[in-house]
């Protein structure tokens, strides 16, 4: 992108869109932030988590890198960044979801089979936090497909691993979202953690509500 495109596209944010949102902002610089969501996402340009939860400033703390990987519970291990959006977000924040979003046609899950470059040496220990999701097959469309579902539960088992998460959960106070995002459909598939299995989000809904009469009231369908 040329730098006269990037300068465009600031002095648009600021004559266009800033204004209608400047009182929104106002607020949460007086108020401070207070979002219910953490969003792990992959940094996948395609994957918009704001577009993808209609959501605007202030209600999405994000976490980003490639795959979407949560790193382990180990702070011997170098810097975790990720580690620490995890803690500032229960901690600090308080969330009450944590959303774990894996999408279609992830670079980072193709990368598990095949070689990276060698100059690499950052990435390729990286893809290791998805290697447990791999498949002892040949690589394919529906293997990757199966393996990006595999990825995202994986994540969601090593943030239990967490103490404040697993507390919290434990208490009813936090809950953990799998998503596997079809990025050429524009759909979500929700990971049911009792079957293992991902559902349309739709069917993720109704069994919402049928466990919560109230869940769904007052809200869009």
């Amino acid at each position: 992108m040329p730098d006269e495109d990037i300068f465009r596209r600031l002095r648009r944010f600021h004559t266009r869109y800033f204004p209608r949102l400047r009182n929104q902002f106002h607020s949460l610089v007086d108020q401070g932030q207070r979002p219910t969501v953490l969003f792990i996402g992959c940094s996948d340009s395609r994957v918009v988590p704001y577009l993808l939860m209609d959501s605007g400033p202030g209600e999405l703390f994000i976490a980003r890198n490639v795959g979407g990987f949560v790193p382990p519970f180990d702070a011997s291990h170098g810097y975790h960044g990720t580690a620490a959006a995890i803690e500032f977000a229960v901690l600090t924040l308080g969330v009450r979801e944590i959303i774990v979003c894996g999408h279609s046609h992830c670079g980072a899950i193709r990368a598990l089979y095949t070689e990276p470059p060698a100059e690499a040496v950052h990435m390729t220990k990286w893809l290791e936090l998805g290697r447990d999701a791999v498949l002892p097959v040949t690589m394919s469309e529906e293997a990757l497909f199966r393996t990006e579902q595999r990825a995202v539960a994986l994540q969601i088992e090593r943030l239990m691993d967490y103490p404040m998460v697993r507390r919290r959960v434990e208490a009813g106070e936090l809950f953990l979202r799998g998503w596997h995002y079809l990025i050429e459909e524009g759909k979500v598939l929700v990971l049911n953690v009792e079957s293992g299995l991902f559902e349309p989000y739709d069917a993720a809904l109704q069994a919402a509500r049928a466990n919560d009469p109230l869940a769904g009231v007052n809200q869009l369908p």
